[in-house]
């Protein structure tokens, strides 16, 4: 008689089968691209002297922007104007001053801040995500987009293709019939643009501007498993109903301006009409002390947001504290990490302990043995899907963002994070990452090397699709 199978392994088949569905398709249809040589990033950089720093008045002389820097991080040994300087060659994205950052945590208070600034929208709403859901919070976002488009206020939305593809073409219809202006993102019919279709290449930005002068950027899609918190500062560990563990920031300030032209390039990109003319660059003025940078990459660029973090770790002087959802680097980030740690750094990595993407999670496992030999040390979050891509270094230098430490970020997804230079935003950083280590557990050396022979094999075997993931 024959055993029925479990549900939980059949689900696991499903979801592998997909995973390799997918990756097959990526074989048929794209080449290979490569991620340029970063070894000696730091040291072979051209700086040409000063950081660029950018204020609502224009750009600051050298003297005045080293100034700046070294008073806004007053104390610490490092230095920063250089390391500024370098992050600039590295990337070509100046520093921008008088900002403010709202860290927000998961998905009630994030959704909460969205849908607050939405509400006091008067002339504009432009929305860049991954996934836009049609049920439960996914549904409440679209009713109060249509309500303001009612309203009078122009609604611009663009959703990616792949990530959206299990909501229903009449969840959009309705946006549209309401005069909601809508793009999908190189849609996955071949024949919707003809010429220029390129399914492996997605947009994974996550963007909200309201009326030019507020920005959300972050993980968090706009669907129903962030209706609920994790566990994050939870008094109670036994909490039900736990949504996704992730990050988004709330940024006022001259920097809003930056992420509205990502959001009018991407817009640009796929369609041939203009958007419906509204104010979207008002006159911005500082609203506070943070100085940002905001760093975007895509298919073909220069591999913007991979050198920023790179560069991060290779001149990491304390500590590389990274929590990240989908961890697939490439050997030269392993190298930079490792080197950290050799030379000191204490170098902590929280990933998950369950994930939306078992084949990714298991890829990404391949590398701690790797990792925990050059003594870094590795965490895995319990009891929510982890969905965060944050760090904080040295305690002053932050990031925020959709791009995962993985191949497709870097390679084939359109990307965005906002990149913060500010000893209190990183103490804030870094309290948000000490939480989520009292929520994780620590993979130790000793017992990693003596973990099963099937999850060896589903490592290896999932290492092999890294480069598709």
């Amino acid at each position: 008689m024959t055993e029925a199978p479990c549900p939980q392994i059949s689900a696991l088949r499903v979801q592998w089968l997909r995973h390799l569905w997918a990756i097959g398709i990526c074989l048929l249809i794209s080449g290979c691209a490569s991620l340029p040589d970063v070894r000696y990033l730091n040291t072979s950089l051209d700086t040409q002297g000063s950081p660029t720093i950018k204020t609502a008045s224009g750009a600051l002389p050298d003297k005045k922007a080293e100034s700046l820097l070294a008073k806004r991080l007053r104390g610490d040994k490092i230095d920063v104007p250089r390391l500024a300087a370098l992050e600039e060659a590295a990337t070509g994205s100046p520093l921008i001053a008088g900002n403010e950052l709202t860290l927000l945590i998961d998905g009630p208070q994030t959704m909460e801040a969205m849908m607050a600034a939405i509400r006091a929208a008067k002339d504009h709403v432009n929305l860049e995500t991954y996934i836009f859901g049609s049920e439960g919070l996914g549904k409440e976002f679209a009713d109060l987009l249509i309500e303001k488009q009612k309203e009078g206020v122009q609604v611009n939305v663009i959703y990616d293709s792949v990530g959206s593809m299990k909501t229903p073409t009449e969840f959009f219809n309705r946006l549209r019939d309401a005069g909601v202006a809508l793009v999908e993102f190189n849609p996955i019919n071949p024949f919707a643009r003809f010429g220029r279709w390129k399914l492996n290449n997605r947009d994974h930005r996550k963007i909200l501007v309201v009326d030019g002068k507020i920005a959300f950027t972050g993980g968090i899609n706009i669907t129903n498993e962030y209706s609920s918190g994790s566990l994050f500062g939870a008094r109670s560990k036994n909490k039900t109903d736990l949504g996704w563990r992730d990050t988004h920031i709330r940024v006022e300030g001259p920097a809003v301006a930056s992420f509205q032209w990502l959001f009018m390039q991407t817009w640009a990109s796929q369609r041939n009409d203009d958007l419906t003319q509204r104010n979207y660059f008002p006159p911005l003025t500082a609203v506070g002390n943070k100085i940002v940078r905001v760093i975007a990459s895509e298919p073909g660029s220069d591999y913007e947001v991979y050198k920023a973090y790179v560069l991060a770790m290779q001149e990491a002087k304390k500590t590389i504290h990274i929590t990240n959802s989908y961890f697939v680097p490439d050997t030269q980030m392993i190298e930079a990490l490792a080197g950290a740690a050799k030379r000191g750094v204490d170098v902590k990595l929280i990933f998950p302990g369950m994930s939306d993407a078992s084949l990714v999670m298991y890829a990404g496992r391949s590398f701690y043995s790797e990792l925990l030999a050059a003594g870094v040390r590795i965490f895995e979050l319990q009891a929510s899907v982890l969905h965060a891509k944050t760090a904080v270094i040295d305690g002053y230098w932050s990031t925020v963002g959709s791009t995962n430490l993985d191949m497709r970020s870097f390679l084939h997804n359109t990307e965005v994070n906002l990149i913060a230079l500010d000893q209190a935003f990183g103490s804030i950083m870094e309290d948000a990452f000490q939480e989520d280590l009292r929520n994780s557990i620590e993979v130790l050396p000793e017992e990693w090397a003596n973990r099963p022979s099937s999850d060896r094999l589903r490592e290896w075997f999932a290492r092999r699709f890294e480069y598709w993931l």
